[in-house]
């Protein structure tokens, strides 16, 4: 391999390592990266000049010298388009290379299992958006999009939605009316990706990341990286047949645990039992069509109404069935519950807990942890962008490229 090529993917590690660590010594990026301090010094220096990077001090003292701190630079043009889709909503917003909003988050209802065009609408909608944000398209590195699906992130293509004809993949169509660079991956994969890197499961090695949604999903991280398994499916927790009832899932087979866990059917019990008579303060926010009735749900929730406790306790309980499966099979260190549903804060936990104590074993179940995103529904934006910062290579200035590195 030239040295250009190892100097540039050197380059693009170290902007990972900023990117993910936040701020990091020269000495630190040098343990990260595996490379001579030397070598990192000068492709940071050039990183300085190019406007990446910018030093932010000096460490807080631990007895000798301390050293430079160095992390991106937010003023920087550099900007990342990120897209975070589920079954009904496409949220989107613009970051900067610090994690910071540049554009508001923006929405449109689509519904990727009825929209005929919805290829066709979510490029319109980026492209509206973009030029909405005012950023030129020079200056931003390309568009992360996060959806659900059967996806096979390495050929961009979405096995389960948004199918294209003869032999085009969604990736390539996005590509072409977009005129950036598309990278896409299973929501739930990217929502335990976002845990790893900015939430509950930073510095773990074995966790289950529970996407609760208007589906159920689930990504999984083993020895410390997202395992996708042999043909990257892995993580369909929600098509494990562990529900009581006869109804249909979306897959087209019966017994799935989300039939009894996903927001969409704790929304329409709860519909059903208003129209059965229950009293709820459901009744008056239902009425409100601009908000999707999952999360007038799940505002009900946080708000301590009876029957949306009594519904989310036993689409809980039934979840915690599932997460016991878990447990005796993988022993993980950690269960995170990320995701939409993660709003409902510390109401999913006794139900959960106690369908772990009936059907775990002691000595199993007391080694994971359970815990409550942070980042909720912000997780899957974060980690749309983190695909963008994983597949750039942040190729050198070329006002710079007589400098050279040894």
């Amino acid at each position: 391999m030239s040295v250009i090529i190892k100097g540039q993917r050197l380059r693009a590690d170290i902007i990972k390592c900023l990117y993910y660590k936040k701020v990091l010594s020269l000495t630190e990026l040098s343990k990260l990266t595996g490379k001579s301090l030397p070598l990192v010094t000068s492709i940071v220096n050039l990183l300085i000049i190019e406007g990446y990077v910018i030093e932010q001090g000096l460490a807080p003292s631990t007895g000798g010298r301390r050293p430079s701190m160095y992390l991106l630079n937010p003023n920087h043009k550099k900007h990342i388009v990120a897209v975070a889709m589920d079954q009904l909503i496409t949220r989107l917003t613009i970051y900067d290379l610090s994690k910071n909003i540049v554009f508001p988050i923006q929405y449109l209802d689509l519904n990727i299992s009825n929209e005929a065009n919805g290829a066709e609408t979510l490029a319109q909608f980026i492209n509206d958006c973009i030029t909405k944000s005012g950023i030129e398209k020079e200056d931003l590195l390309g568009v992360g999009i996060g959806m659900p699906g059967f996806i096979n992130a390495a050929e961009g293509v979405n096995n389960s939605y948004f199918k294209m004809n003869n032999g085009e993949t969604l990736q390539g169509f996005l590509k072409e009316k977009i005129e950036l660079p598309i990278f896409l991956d299973n929501d739930s994969s990217l929502i335990a990706l976002a845990e790893l890197h900015f939430g509950e499961a930073i510095g773990m090695k074995d966790v289950m990341v529970v996407n609760i949604g208007w589906g159920t999903g689930l990504g999984m991280i083993i020895n410390g990286k997202l395992y996708r398994g042999n043909s990257g499916y892995a993580g369909e927790f929600s098509h494990i047949p562990l529900s009581e009832s006869n109804n249909l899932c979306s897959c087209g087979k019966r017994g799935c645990l989300e039939v009894d866990t996903s927001l969409l059917v704790m929304a329409e019990k709860s519909e059903k039992a208003l129209k059965e008579g229950a009293e709820s303060s459901m009744k008056e926010l239902f009425k409100d069509k601009s908000i999707h009735a999952g999360d007038h749900f799940l505002h009900a929730v946080t708000q301590q109404d009876p029957l949306a406790i009594s519904i989310l306790s036993k689409a809980a309980f039934q979840l915690g069935k599932g997460l016991a499966t878990l447990i005796h099979i993988l022993n993980p260190q950690c269960i995170v519950l990320s995701g939409r549903g993660a709003k409902a804060g510390k109401m999913l936990l006794p139900s959960i807990q106690q369908a772990i104590n009936e059907f775990c074993i002691p000595r199993i179940a007391e080694q994971t942890t359970i815990k409550l995103s942070k980042l909720t529904d912000e997780a899957e934006l974060l980690a749309a962008a983190s695909l963008m910062i994983e597949h750039s290579q942040f190729e050198e200035h070329p006002t710079l490229s007589h400098i050279k590195t040894t």
